[in-house]
C-alpha cells in the first residue's frame, strides 16, 4: 500500500495539481492531508474544488491546520483581531472573501489530529503542528518535540506547519514532515510532499520534490488582484516560490521588530508600509 501525504498547500493550485497528477499517475489512491489548505495564492476555489474532487473519488483523511482557524475565527468571532487589519493581512482578506459557507463548514468539521489505521500496518498519527496544537512546531533536536513524541501512542507521526521536509527519530518512534506543497522552505522552488510505503509491520517514507510552472503562478498573483491587495506579503510569496528561502514569518518578524524599535509598539496585523519596505529590502536582497 502507498499513501500520498500533503501539507501546507496554502492555495497554490498549480503546485497542488502537479503533485496530484504525479500521485495518480503512480496509481496511488489514498491521501492524507495535514492542513493549511488556503493562504497566499489566488483563486482559492480552484484548490478547494480539487480537494473536494479527491475527497469524493478516493480515500482521503484530513486534519485542520492553523490557517483554518483563521477563517473560522473571521467568520464567527466578532472580535477577530485581524478583521480590521491593514495591508499586512491583505492576502488573508482576499482568501477569506473567496471562500464559501461550504468551505468554512468543511474546515470546522476537521479534527485537530487523527489516528489512522490500515490492516497489517502500524497506526499513523496525523496532525498539522503537533498532536496537541495546530500552531506548534515539531522540530529536530528539541526537548518539547521529544516530549510530544514520548506522549504519542503511535509509532509514526505525520506533521506539517514548518514547511521543512524531514524526519525525526526519537525513542523508537518516527516523525515525518512532508514539507509544503504551496510554499516549501529550502526546496529550490519545488513543491514537496511524501509517499508512505507499507512494508511488513512498518512504514517507510519517500520524499518527493516536484517542479511546476512558478511563472504562471506569479502571473496569476498580478492578474487576480492579490498582489495589489497584499503587495508586501506577495513579494515574499514570489521570492519564496522561486527560491525556497526567506519565509513570510521571518519577514513579518523583521517588520514588527523595526516598527517596535521606531515607535515603541507593533501589532502583527497592522504594520505600516515603511517597516515592511525596510524588512523586504534587508531580507530579500
Amino acid at each position: 500500500m502507498e499513501i500520498a501525504v500533503f501539507s501546507d498547500i496554502h492555495g497554490n493550485y498549480e503546485a497542488f495539481k502537479q503533485c496530484v497528477d504525479l500521485v495518480l499517475g503512480r496509481g496511488i489512491r489514498t491521501f492524507i492531508f495535514l492542513g493549511d489548505y488556503l493562504g497566499e495564492f489566488p483563486y482559492p476555489q480552484k484548490t478547494m474544488g480539487l480537494l473536494y474532487a479527491l475527497k469524493e473519488a478516493y480515500t482521503c483523511f484530513f486534519v485542520k491546520g492553523n490557517k483554518e482557524d483563521y477563517w473560522i475565527d473571521r467568520k464567527y468571532n466578532p472580535a477577530c483581531e485581524w478583521k480590521d487589519g491593514d495591508l499586512t493581512v491583505g492576502a488573508m482578506e482576499y482568501c477569506y472573501a473567496h471562500q464559501t459557507d461550504r468551505d468554512i463548514s468543511f474546515f470546522q468539521s476537521l479534527p485537530l489530529s487523527q489516528e489512522i489505521t490500515f490492516p497489517d500496518a502500524p497506526a499513523l498519527l496525523a496532525c498539522h503542528g503537533s498532536p496537541n496544537r495546530n500552531n506548534e512546531k515539531m522540530l529536530p533536536a528539541d526537548d518539547r518535540t521529544n516530549q510530544l513524541i514520548d506522549a504519542c501512542p503511535c509509532q509514526y507521526i505525520l506533521c506539517g506547519h514548518t514547511h521543512l521536509q524531514g524526519t525525526i527519530h526519537h525513542g523508537g518512534k518516527t516523525v515525518w514532515n512532508p514539507g509544503a506543497v504551496g510554499v516549501p522552505q529550502r526546496s529550490g522552488g519545488k513543491a514537496q510532499f511524501m509517499i508512505l510505503h507499507q512494508a511488513i509491520h512498518e512504514w517507510t517514507a519517500e520524499c518527493i520534490s516536484v517542479s511546476y510552472d512558478v511563472g504562471h503562478v506569479i502571473q496569476e498573483l498580478l492578474e487576480s488582484g492579490l498582489e495589489e491587495a497584499a503587495p508586501y506579503w506577495t513579494q515574499v510569496t514570489k521570492h519564496l516560490i522561486r527560491t525556497g528561502e526567506v519565509p513570510h514569518t521571518m519577514v513579518l518578524a523583521k517588520a514588527m521588530a523595526l516598527c517596535e524599535t521606531a515607535t515603541g509598539s507593533s501589532i502583527w496585523h497592522g504594520i505600516p508600509p515603511v517597516y515592511w519596505e525596510r524588512a523586504l529590502a534587508e531580507l530579500l536582497t
